[in-house]
This record gives structure tokens, C-alpha cells and sequence, in this order.
């Protein structure tokens, strides 16, 4: 099964999904994708991918991080591995996929989703999405 079969597997099983990326983190490009929305175009899909890879890893988030790790006197801070965002209409879960540090999903869906279903949804299907990146 391809990465876009997976993603689509993951729209198919949450109730309300729209849409589900995976985002290289290094390069900001889209790996993979599967939506249901006709008006998400390739550079809407390629906006949110970019402004998630700089919500997880942008220049501020990392000098925020470098900051907490000097005052606790550690070479590195953790970095955020989840983030969960509430537009108008939408939730975007979004999560680094474990054991592929430059691989990040995100899963998009309307507010009537069940915020919990959304996360176990997500989470559920990163096994297999892991081996698909990267």
C-alpha cells in the first residue's frame, strides 16, 4: 500500500476528516497527500504543510527551544512533536512521526469530529506511515 492509500485510509476512518499530509521537514515538500475538499489545490495543501513544518521547527520555535536548554543547562530542549490547532470550521492534529524525526502529519477535519477519535485516528495510523517516509 502507497503512502497516499495510507493517508486516505486515515480520511476514510475518522469521521469528518478532510484531509490528511505527510511534510518533510528538512525541505518543507509534501510527501504524500489524500483530501476529499475540491477547493484544497496543491499550494493550499503546500501553505499548510509549510506553516506546520514552521509551527514544529521554525527559526522562533527553535530559539525558543535553544532558550529553555540553556537555562537548564541541557544541549537541547525538546522539541514539540504535537500540535493541535482550531481554525473557524476546522481542527488540524498534527503530529512528527515517531522514528522519522523529518517526517510530519497532519490530519484535517471539520468540527463536528470527536477530538479524541481525531488524535486516535491519527495516532493509530503512524505505524503505518512510518515505514512509508523518509
Amino acid at each position: 500500500m502507497s503512502l497516499n492509500d495510507t493517508l486516505k485510509n486515515v480520511v476514510n476512518n475518522v469521521s469528518g476528516a478532510l484531509g490528511c499530509g505527510v511534510v518533510d521537514l528538512q525541505s518543507g515538500m509534501l510527501l504524500g497527500a489524500y483530501h476529499s475538499v475540491p477547493y484544497f489545490t496543491q499550494s493550499f495543501l503546500d501553505a499548510v504543510g509549510a506553516a506546520a513544518v514552521d509551527m514544529i521547527r521554525g527559526r522562533n520555535v527553535v530559539a525558543v527551544q535553544k532558550m529553555i536548554a540553556t537555562q537548564r543547562g541541557v544541549d537541547k530542549a525538546p522539541g514539540f512533536t504535537e500540535i493541535q490547532m482550531t481554525s473557524e470550521n476546522t481542527y488540524h492534529f498534527v503530529s512528527v512521526v515517531p522514528g522519522k524525526p523529518n517526517a510530519l502529519v497532519i490530519l484535517i477535519t471539520s468540527k463536528q469530529t470527536n477530538l479524541g477519535m481525531g488524535w486516535a485516528g491519527l495516532r493509530q495510523a503512524l505505524p503505518e506511515i512510518a515505514p512509508k517516509c523518509p
